[in-house]
């Protein structure tokens, strides 16, 4: 409490600690490392020494924290469920798209545009957030982290009835559509290139060695199901997995 009153009041990261505050809802007692969460490696300048200092190690733990919280809840929300509805559902909440809806809800790009040189893109919403429950792991423990998670954002933010209805995988959709079909999918890395300090993927979808669709973005596995929703509008398939 003293040390959060210290961060708040009269550290040199006040300013940090208030934006985490109408975040979180909270000031965390650890700044750096809650600041660490947020810095991107584009502010790194590309400086030897500085390029392991960015939050790609707190997203890398934060991604398996949150799919264990995620899987532990849907086991006692869905008692009668089996696991293929559960890894359907914990997929949509873990995935890209979700997570950074998720962050932009809670307005994590007050704190994220101050340690990202460039343009500010969803997908480094999404790993922030990652980030942030990498953190708060690591200050907090499981099983505060996973209260909060499931109080604060999975009660708060989703809305668990129209994600048991929808279904946007648009690459599992033309994977199963090819398979009914007896017809060959596959995808290619067209280019891999910078822009604004980062990489960016090109990506193109293939059907029975021609090419149907290409999309880019900083995501690979974003740009692939871009570009799957791109090929199933040119082969006019309609959503094969309605629930």
């Amino acid at each position: 409490m003293i040390k959060s009153f210290y961060n708040y009041y009269i550290s040199s990261e006040r300013d940090l600690a208030k934006k985490l505050k109408a975040v979180l809802g909270f000031v965390p007692e650890n700044m750096r490392l809650f600041k660490l969460a947020f810095f991107h490696r584009s502010m790194n300048n590309n400086e030897t020494e500085l390029r392991s200092y960015n939050n790609e190690r707190l997203e890398y733990l934060g991604d398996a924290v949150l799919s264990t919280i995620v899987a532990e809840y849907l086991y006692k929300k869905y008692p009668g469920k089996d696991e293929g509805f559960l890894t359907k559902m914990r997929s949509k909440i873990v995935k890209r798209k979700t997570l950074n809806a998720v962050a932009d809800r809670m307005g994590l790009d007050l704190v994220l545009g101050k340690y990202t040189q460039g343009k500010l893109s969803k997908s480094m919403l999404g790993n922030a957030f990652e980030a942030l429950v990498g953190a708060l792991y690591i200050e907090y423990g499981y099983d505060k982290t996973r209260d909060y998670i499931i109080s604060k954002v999975l009660m708060r933010l989703l809305d668990m009835h129209e994600l048991e209805r929808s279904d946007d995988n648009y690459k599992s959709q033309l994977l199963e559509w090819s398979q009914k079909e007896g017809k060959q999918i596959s995808y290619r890395t067209l280019s891999k290139f910078k822009h604004d300090k980062r990489d960016r993927f090109r990506v193109g979808v293939f059907l029975e060695g021609q090419e149907i669709s290409v999309a880019e973005d900083y995501n690979k596995k974003s740009a692939e199901q871009i570009a799957s929703s791109l090929a199933l509008k040119s082969l006019n398939i309609k959503n094969l997995n309605r629930e």
